[in-house]
């Protein structure tokens, strides 16, 4: 019954998506294919913005982080309302931006604006990477669950190299219009099945209510409610949940995918309506986090202690079996939405940002199949790393906002700074690389700036070398992308 409801829940999405797109106009060049003919109107962005929010990373992730470590899993409701605040203002520089000098990637923006082809190529390498980090979470999660549904005799091998094949198929074919039809059906499906099992969870760890989840945590648990929770040793204190929370809002709108997010809408009314609603969807993790303490409560133990399996774990334990089927085919769907955007978006920007300057009369055609065809690779990149590594969901995702938060820098100077140039952003990125990345560097952080994140630091080094550089060096200004 879990296996039947698992397929019917995910091969009914993917067919659905499928006839979504052919009733459209078939894709026939790769700008069609990545950003949907730029025509998103409010409906279809909001389910495929906030597809982008509530993924894995939110569900399975952010209530492992609740069971392990209790209040560090409140970074989640301040990242997504700062994100948005960021984004009201950032998102329509953006569509301007690619809708006036018809852009597909975030790497074209680089490259226009700067008027610097190799840093398109540059920045397009350093998003791939990011990308990459980021598809590992969803094939994490989507192996996890092939696993629960097929059973545990799947090895861990294989159940990733099924993850990253159903990944591939859901969007080889349609595009992002089929990502957007599919986060449609996945977000109320998830937040139907979130609200009933919280509707239902008292009864299963012995509470009168919601609530009464939280008192008996608090109660068997007095540190869970505060900074820094169960486990102090991690560092994950308040000063290292404002850093954490500010990183990852300023980095957000960065990430290559949500650059062609923002310009697949129709118009800069839908992109700034979905930016003041946006911040609703934070709501949703009172009930994962609840789910994660009940969890907790429950005395769940999942396979190895793998966070990232501990709701699967506790509704396995809990629940029916069409129950189980059922919410683990929405798990599937939110992991397979964003996979699908993230390995979409990384063969967009190496047909059209590396290959395309390498061979410049390459044509749409052989530009499409190039991008469809390096996401094979990606992808096999992505199961090769999750196979490498026990990290938890929380822990991967800010890796990867740490990595594209290298770019923000650039970001930010095209539309707050003329003197900003090519070179002085270029510096920067490899500065700020060598501030994240080096062993010494994170010495040095973790004694002058305890529980700081890391990502956030090299980020203002990568920003302040940048200014100095462009400030000593100046040079012809670089074209102004935003509207006027």
């Amino acid at each position: 019954m879990i296996l039947a409801l698992t397929l019917a829940v995910v091969l009914g999405t993917m067919a659905g998506a499928l006839l979504s797109a052919r009733r459209h106009a078939k894709a026939r060049t790769l700008a069609d294919w990545a950003v949907g003919g730029r025509r998103f109107g409010v409906l279809v962005f909001w389910f495929l913005n906030a597809g982008e929010i509530y993924t894995t990373f939110a569900v399975l992730g952010i209530s492992g982080f609740a069971w392990a470590h209790g209040a560090p899993a409140y970074l989640a409701l301040t990242s997504v309302s700062l994100s948005a605040t960021i984004g009201y203002w950032l998102m329509p520089n953006i569509w301007n931006a690619g809708r006036k000098f018809g852009l597909v990637t975030q790497a074209d923006f680089f490259a226009k604006h700067y008027n610097a082809i190799w840093l398109g190529v540059v920045v397009g390498i350093a998003g791939i990477i990011a990308l990459i980090v980021y598809v590992q979470i969803q094939i994490v999660a989507l192996s996890l669950i092939v696993r629960l549904t097929l059973g545990t005799d799947v090895s861990a091998v294989a159940a990733a190299i099924i993850a990253a094949v159903v990944m591939l198929a859901f969007v080889y074919f349609a595009g992002l219009r089929s990502a957007a039809f599919a986060a449609g059906v996945k977000d109320v499906l998830m937040v139907v099945i979130v609200v009933s099992l919280c509707l239902t969870v008292a009864s299963k760890v012995g509470a009168a209510s919601m609530l009464d989840v939280y008192r008996m945590a608090q109660d068997q648990y007095p540190d869970i409610g505060r900074l820094p929770g169960l486990q102090p040793e991690a560092g994950l204190s308040t000063v290292w949940l404002m850093t954490a929370a500010l990183n990852v809002a300023l980095g957000n709108w960065i990430l290559p995918h949500l650059f062609q997010l923002c310009f697949s809408a129709g118009t800069e009314a839908t992109i700034r309506r979905n930016a003041i609603w946006q911040p609703l969807y934070s709501l949703s993790y009172f009930f994962i986090i609840l789910l994660g303490l009940a969890a907790l409560l429950a005395g769940t133990e999942p396979a190895g202690g793998d966070t990232n399996a501990v709701l699967l774990q506790f509704v396995s334990d809990r629940y029916p079996s069409w129950v189980i089927g059922i919410f683990a085919g929405t798990a599937c769907l939110l992991a397979l939405v964003p996979g699908s955007v993230l390995l979409l978006t990384a063969g967009s920007i190496f047909s059209r940002n590396i290959l395309l300057p390498i061979v410049p009369r390459l044509s749409d055609r052989a530009s499409l199949l190039a991008s469809r065809l390096s996401m094979i690779v990606f992808a096999a990149i992505a199961v090769w790393l999750t196979l490498g590594g026990s990290r938890s969901l929380v822990e991967i995702g800010l890796s990867a906002y740490a990595a594209i938060g290298m770019l923000a820098p650039g970001v930010y100077f095209a539309f707050l700074w003329k003197r900003a140039h090519a070179w002085g952003v270029l510096t920067g990125i490899v500065i700020g690389y060598c501030a994240l990345l080096l062993p010494q560097a994170q010495t040095l952080w973790n004694t002058l700036l305890p529980h700081w994140d890391h990502g956030l630091i090299a980020m203002a080094v990568n920003a302040s070398v940048t200014a100095m550089v462009c400030i000593a060096w100046p040079r012809q200004p670089a074209l102004r992308t935003q509207a006027a």
